[in-house]
C-alpha cells in the first residue's frame, strides 16, 4: 500500500482554511435609520440625486483633491416644518479592501452635521465608528482641509479608514459647493 508523501500533508490540512476566510461585513443602520438618526426633527425626506456634468466633476474632484468613481450621487433634501433643513448624502468609499458606506448630513449653509457609518466590511478598522472620531467632521465646509493627521485624528490600526473617509467627507462638501448651494 502506498502513502502521499508526509510534506504533503501539511499543505492538504491548510488549504480548506485558507479558502474559507471569514467575512466581517456589519450592517450598523440603514439609510432610512441613519436619516432619522442625523436629521430628528425631519418630516420628510426628498430624493434629490445628483448628476454632475462633465465639468461639475472636474470642479468637485480639483475642490477635493479626490477622484470620484461615479458622476451620480445619492442625496435627499431634508424638510422640517415645510422648509428645507439641510441634506443626506449617501456615499461609498474603499477601506483597505472593501468599500465602506456612510452617510453626510449637512445643514442648509453645507456644513457638516454629522457622520454615520452604515456598513463596514473591513476585518479591522471599525473604530471609526467612534461617535467622537466621527464628531471631528461636525462643522466643516467646503475648503476645509479635512487633512488626517492635521485636522482629523487617525486611529492605529484604521489608517486607510480614517484617511478615505476624510477624503470623502471633502468630496460631500464639494458636490455641496457645484450641485446643490443656492446662489
Amino acid at each position: 500500500m502506498s502513502h502521499a508523501p508526509a510534506w504533503l500533508i501539511v499543505p492538504a490540512l491548510i488549504a480548506p482554511a485558507v479558502a474559507v476566510s471569514p467575512a466581517y461585513a456589519v450592517q450598523y443602520m440603514t439609510a432610512e435609520a441613519a436619516q432619522k438618526q442625523l436629521f430628528p426633527e425631519a418630516d420628510s425626506f426628498v430624493s434629490h440625486p445628483v448628476k454632475l456634468t462633465a465639468a461639475q466633476q472636474a470642479r468637485v474632484e480639483a475642490a477635493a483633491k479626490v477622484r470620484m468613481r461615479y458622476p451620480e450621487q445619492p442625496v435627499w433634501q431634508v424638510m422640517a416644518g415645510g422648509k428645507p433643513a439641510g441634506w443626506f448624502v449617501l456615499d461609498e468609499v474603499y477601506g483597505k479592501h472593501e468599500f465602506i458606506t456612510y452617510a453626510v448630513a449637512l445643514d442648509v449653509s453645507g456644513a457638516v452635521r454629522g457622520v454615520e457609518i452604515l456598513d463596514y466590511r473591513e476585518t479591522h478598522g471599525g473604530q471609526i465608528r467612534n461617535p467622537k472620531w466621527r464628531a471631528q467632521f461636525n462643522g466643516a465646509r467646503h475648503g476645509t482641509a479635512l487633512k488626517l493627521g492635521a485636522d482629523i485624528q487617525n486611529i492605529s490600526g484604521a489608517t486607510l479608514s480614517c484617511k478615505h473617509i476624510s477624503e470623502g467627507v471633502r468630496r460631500v462638501l464639494a458636490i455641496h459647493e457645484v450641485a446643490l448651494k443656492k446662489p
